[in-house]
């Protein structure tokens, strides 16, 4: 049988096994499904089972030699492997178990391309590395980010590392922020697909080092693509200095949010 993912190239197998896990994300929707605990109040479901199961699928038969690190089952792969795939197979799985379409599916080559599929609007975010941009019913769309918007997406889900030094509630209550965005919650990072879109200004989060993160690599590439600004809470590059992730539309919005953060009275 002939492997039809082995030619295709990094940036197409990311969107292969993103379109794989979020096809079986749609299936198993609105199931009765078991929780799976991992403890801290976190959890996951068949859903995000079957749905990991079926990117590696996926990326095994196009990328054989890479290793990849999924959110269910951990590292596989050679220790050594040059290529490392990150999987993050249901992103708001609280949002998936409660009947809430709010969801993301997310496949990255570490410093490389990745995807972030919509199971439920049928979009597919996605980036060779170097530029960025969403497939729908057959199209192709550039990606391009504007603070047009004003909605600013903030993630209040624990933990919070950097408190009380960092705390992301206290941004909604500054006056500058009440007096130039709207803030929004949607508790999954398809929020970081939607600032590369052009559907939010910018989003925020508290966090340590996410640069190898299975929930943020795919987003942060997305944004970085697109032109985005990208740096932890402190403003920093994102590394062990810059903890957090604050992505930005554009300079002009990004300076705004960090001088907030900087100054939260």
């Amino acid at each position: 049988m002939t492997n039809s993912y082995a030619s295709l190239d990094d940036a197409g197998v990311a969107i292969a096994a993103a379109q794989a896990g979020a096809h079986v994300v749609r299936t198993m929707y609105g199931r009765n499904l078991t929780r799976i605990h991992k403890g801290a109040g976190d959890f996951a479901t068949a859903a995000d089972v079957e749905a990991e199961k079926a990117i590696l699928g996926v990326i095994r038969a196009a990328r054989p030699e890479d290793a990849v690190l999924g959110e269910e089952s951990g590292e596989q792969g050679a220790a050594g492997a040059a290529r490392r795939w990150l999987v993050d197979p249901l992103c708001g799985t609280l949002n998936y178990a409660v009947g809430n379409m709010l969801v993301a599916v997310n496949v990255a080559l570490y410093d490389g391309a990745a995807a972030v599929a919509d199971p439920f609007s049928g979009e597919v975010f996605f980036t060779d590395g170097e530029t960025a941009w969403m497939r729908h019913g057959g199209a192709d769309v550039r990606l391009s980010p504007t603070p047009a918007t004003q909605l600013v997406d903030v993630n209040l889900d624990p933990p919070f590392p950097n408190a009380p030094g960092f705390r992301a509630v206290d941004l909604l209550a500054h006056p500058g922020f009440i007096e130039r965005f709207r803030p929004r919650v949607v508790s999954t990072t398809l929020a970081l697909a939607w600032v590369a879109a052009g559907k939010r200004a910018a989003y925020v989060t508290d966090g340590g080092d996410f640069r190898g993160s299975v929930h943020f690599a795919a987003g942060i590439a997305l944004c970085r693509a697109a032109g985005c600004v990208v740096t932890g809470i402190d403003g920093a590059p994102l590394g062990q200095a810059g903890r957090g992730l604050v992505v930005a539309a554009d300079a002009e919005t990004h300076e705004l949010l960090m001088s907030m953060i900087r100054n939260r009275s």
